[in-house]
C-alpha cells in the first residue's frame, strides 16, 4: 500500500497486569487486518504467554517500529518513552492504569481511535525530555533521561538537605528542604503538582524548580526557560551522614550521593512524539483526571 501510516508497529504492556492480555490480542488483530507489520516487546508477549506474533526487544523496536502502542498507565509510557526517544518512534497511549496524563486514550475507546489514526486521522505532539548527570569532581557517576522528573531528596530517614542551585552559571540560591524538583511542562502534573507546583501547559518552552518542603516559606517554585542548564550541589546533610540524598530520574533511583556531588540538568537533545486522536484536549485531559468538570454539579467533558 503506497502511502500506508506505520507499517510497523510495535505493541507493549503494562508488566505483570493480568487484565491486559485480551485488550493487546484486540488491538494486534485490528492491525494485523489492517494490513500492519505487528511486533510485540518481549517481556509483554512472555507477560501474557503470547506465540501468534512476532516479538522483539525494545532496541529491536526502535530499530524497526514506525509506531508504539503502550497500554498501561503512565508508568508504562514513562518507561518506553526514555528507551525509544533516541531513536524517533511516535506512541499511542491508551489508559490501563489510573490517572492516564500521557496515555490519554480510554481503554473503551481504543478500538476507533486505533483505527481512525491508522487512517491518518492524528495529531501530533512533542514532549521535552531532560538529560541528566551526577558528577563528583570531574567524573560522571551516572547519566539518564527523564520525561517527568529530576528529584534531589533525602533518603530513608535522614535529615532535610542543604542545596544550592545554579542556572547557567548563576548562583540562583541556596535551600534546606526534603528535596528539590526539576520538572519538564509533562512532569508538571506528576510530583510536582503534588508539592503545589504550577501545571504547565506542554507546548511551553520551561522547567520547573519545585522545593520539596522547604524549611523557608519563601522559597517557592519557579519556571525558567528550557535553554537553561540547571546545577544542583549537595552542600551539606544535616544527617551527618553523607548517605543521606538519592537523586531519582522518574522512577530510576540512584543513591550513592555525596556532599559536594553535582546534579546537572538540561534539556535533552531528544523529544517524544505523542500522537493522539483529532480533537485531542490537553484541558479535558485536566478536567477528566483533576475533576475540573465536577464544580457546582456541572458535568461537562
Amino acid at each position: 500500500m503506497p502511502n500506508m501510516h506505520f507499517p510497523t508497529v510495535a505493541l507493549v504492556g503494562k508488566y505483570h497486569d493480568t487484565g491486559i492480555s485480551a485488550p493487546l490480542r484486540a488491538i494486534a488483530q485490528i492491525l494485523r487486518d489492517a494490513g500492519r507489520h505487528v511486533l510485540f516487546e518481549l517481556e509483554t508477549a512472555q507477560n501474557i504467554g503470547l506465540t501468534e506474533f512476532p516479538v522483539a526487544s525494545v532496541d529491536e523496536i526502535g530499530e524497526q517500529a514506525d509506531l508504539a502502542i503502550v497500554m498501561g498507565g503512565d508508568g508504562t509510557m514513562l518507561g518506553l518513552a526514555r528507551q525509544l526517544a533516541p531513536y524517533g518512534v511516535p506512541l499511542i497511549g491508551i489508559n490501563h492504569g489510573r490517572l492516564g496524563f500521557i496515555t490519554d486514550i480510554p481503554l473503551e475507546d481504543a478500538s476507533t481511535a486505533i483505527q481512525r489514526m491508522l487512517d491518518g486521522e492524528f495529531e501530533t505532539e512533542a514532549r521535552s525530555l531532560l538529560q541528566s548527570s551526577v558528577m563528583r569532581e570531574d567524573d560522571t557517576l551516572v547519566s539518564a533521561l527523564a520525561l517527568n522528573d529530576v528529584v534531589l531528596s533525602r533518603a530513608g530517614l535522614s535529615g532535610m538537605l542543604e542545596i544550592t542551585v545554579h542556572v547557567d552559571g548563576l548562583f540562583m540560591s541556596k535551600q534546606r528542604a526534603d528535596g528539590l524538583i526539576i520538572a519538564t511542562p509533562t512532569g508538571s502534573t506528576a510530583y510536582a503538582l503534588s508539592v503545589n507546583g504550577p501545571i504547565l501547559h506542554p507546548r511551553l518552552r520551561g522547567l520547573l524548580v519545585v522545593p520539596v518542603a522547604p524549611q523557608a516559606l519563601s522559597n517557592r517554585p519557579i519556571t525558567i526557560p528550557d535553554s537553561c542548564e540547571i546545577v544542583l550541589t549537595l552542600t551539606h546533610s544535616t544527617s551527618g551522614r553523607n548517605e543521606g540524598a538519592s537523586v531519582h530520574f522518574d522512577m530510576q533511583s540512584w543513591s550513592s550521593l555525596q556532599e559536594g556531588d553535582r546534579v546537572v540538568v538540561r534539556r535533552s537533545a531528544h523529544t517524544v512524539q505523542l500522537l493522539h486522536p483529532v480533537g485531542y484536549s490537553y484541558f479535558s485531559t485536566l478536567r477528566r483526571k483533576l475533576h475540573w468538570n465536577q464544580m457546582s454539579g456541572s458535568s461537562i467533558d
